[in-house]
């Protein structure tokens, strides 16, 4: 079978890497051949989070993604992560499906209230609804939580899968060795995402006065966080498992908005992977990946978080118990070697189906 993903990014793309790159020794073995043609590439990523203009890295973007949309009837199958091309109507999509070439979808978030919700009232009437026709036209929907799911049926799709955010569990262990003499709460994203760590501010001041503790921020810029108990590292594929390793708590702290509520809870799931006990906010599928008291906390307000990080930071063995709790969980439900069937599963219904 010869498959062609689309995928948003390339490898330095986190949804890319983890919702279909990982995969791809899954696919090899079934003896599928699969073409990946991201949409944007690291180059567009570095200068994105770097603050630059990728104006020319997404035009040349959009220009490789046509080339690889005339040569679609090629393969037995078109994995799209997301949709073809942001910010304009769902033409191609439209086409894929007249011209009978069947598609896989991918969400791993609310994309559709990018344009839902947006301020431009013209964006907002012209784009809209549009990933709901994406949707519609789909061989199979595959949604990383049932908000997202719930969207696709109501959109009317003909089949939808939830497959969850996974992890390989094999790369991702818990620590061994040496025991921090200082705690470490740690959070883990990129410097467009750290903002969900200003809130929290207020909280990691009032700890440093009352226990010993230190707040890493792994992928965050240092001049965001300059003057604040928060220290930043830089992020690498190649670090990330050890960077994660060095935590005794995993944090997900989030706003409670529609856009939010899509997410799936990857940090949660690299962090308990990991064996790391995590605190977050209750929004959106972070409900139901932490078992409150039993693998973390899920915590509403800022005195939550202070009371549940002084509970752990405190009790060691605590922690310990509530890692081991997530460690089982991600292994038993959240890991690629979970999963991976399940997404070749849906794949195949995709074809047979079509």
């Amino acid at each position: 079978m010869k498959i062609l993903l689309m995928s948003r990014y390339g490898s330095l793309g986190a949804s890319s890497r983890v919702r279909y790159l990982q995969y791809l020794p899954y696919f090899q073995r079934k003896g599928w051949e699969v073409e990946v043609s991201p949409l944007f590439s690291n180059a567009y990523i570095d200068a994105l989070y770097a603050g630059q203009s990728r104006w020319w890295s997404a035009l040349k973007g959009y220009a490789c993604r046509l080339r690889a949309i005339s040569r679609a009837r090629r393969f037995d199958v078109l994995i799209i992560e997301k949709e073809l091309f942001p910010f304009l109507p769902a033409l191609f999509e439209r086409m894929l499906a007249r011209f009978g070439v069947p598609y896989v979808v991918d969400y791993d978030d609310a994309i559709f209230h990018r344009y839902d919700c947006h301020s431009s009232g013209w964006v907002r009437r012209l784009l809209g609804r549009k990933i709901d026709v994406v949707m519609r036209n789909a061989a199979i929907v595959v949604s990383g939580n049932e908000y997202l799911a719930r969207r696709a049926r109501n959109a009317g799709a003909l089949q939808v899968e939830v497959i969850p955010t996974a992890v390989d569990t094999d790369r991702y262990q818990p620590r061994r060795g040496n025991v921090n003499k200082i705690p470490v709460v740690g959070w883990i994203g990129t410097p467009k995402t750290s903002r969900y760590l200003t809130p929290l501010l207020p909280v990691f001041e009032a700890l440093q006065k009352k226990v010993a503790v230190r707040f890493v921020a792994i992928g965050a810029r240092a001049e965001d966080f300059c003057g604040t108990p928060v220290k930043t590292q830089t992020w690498t594929e190649d670090t990330e498992v050890s960077s994660i390793q060095s935590f005794d708590i995993g944090i997900m702290p989030l706003s409670d908005t529609p856009w939010e509520r899509g997410k799936c809870g990857y940090k949660l799931i690299q962090y308990m992977a990991c064996g790391v006990p995590v605190v977050a906010s209750p929004v959106g599928v972070n409900r139901e990946i932490i078992h409150q008291g039993i693998n973390g906390f899920l915590a509403k307000n800022c005195a939550e978080w202070e009371l549940y990080l002084a509970e752990l930071l405190e009790n060691r063995q605590r922690r310990l118990a509530m890692g081991q709790a997530g460690r089982m969980r991600v292994v038993s439900w959240y890991s690629v070697q979970k999963q991976a069937p399940r997404l070749i599963g849906a794949i195949e219904k995709a074809i047979n189906t079509s």
